[in-house]
């Protein structure tokens, strides 16, 4: 299932400073039955969000409309628990199109990167940088450059540099995930493989 391209993402972020948020908090497991990506956004921090009567907890952030934009800035050891891929279609199904923390677990590290979420490990000392920005000025954007490989405060232009493997890196440029990839280069694999047969 291809999904947006992702080159370079301006955005004002929504701040979670919250250390170990586990995928059980981004997607409780009472949600998972579905297997279609659809509707998950709903649900996204489902528990912190609502109350027992579905009425909103005001002082959730996703709440507050103070907050806002397509870049959600996580504590340290973000996404840590069970492997379930539902956390990764929350994210994205909510409108968020970049996470960043501090330290991501791996497994939903590239459950993200599979569906065209990009996970941006920061220092713990640029992470707090852009908290403390955010809390100073709500509206404050980040740029996230893909093909550069940085992420940067635009309202300081202070700068850091992340990683990502060279070939999420061009899937998620394309918006391709790794069906769309082997798609794209299907003419390449019948070639080779009829090279093979001679």
């Amino acid at each position: 299932m291809a999904y947006d391209k992702f080159n370079i993402l301006t955005s004002s972020a929504v701040p979670l400073p919250i250390e170990n948020v586990d995928t059980d908090q981004i997607i409780p497991a009472r949600f998972l039955k579905a297997t279609k990506r659809e509707a998950f956004g709903d649900n996204l921090f489902r528990d912190w969000r609502y109350n027992g009567d579905d009425t909103p907890k005001a002082d959730f952030v996703l709440n507050d409309a103070t907050y806002s934009g397509k870049i959600l800035v996580g504590g340290k050891n973000f996404g840590s628990g069970s492997s379930r891929e539902h956390a990764a279609w929350a994210v994205y199904d909510y409108g968020f199109r970049a996470v960043v923390s501090s330290f991501f677990a791996d497994i939903f590290k590239g459950n993200c990167l599979n569906i065209g979420v990009l996970p941006v490990q920061v220092s713990p000392e640029f992470a707090d940088i852009i908290f403390k920005a955010i809390e100073s000025d709500p509206k404050t954007e980040l740029e996230i450059n893909l093909p550069e490989q940085t992420i940067t405060l635009l309202a300081t232009g202070q700068k850091e540099s992340f990683d990502i493997s060279g070939y999420k890196k061009d899937n998620m440029v394309n918006g391709f995930d790794d069906i769309d990839y082997l798609q794209n280069i299907k003419e390449e694999i019948v070639t080779f493989a009829e090279k093979q047969l001679i």
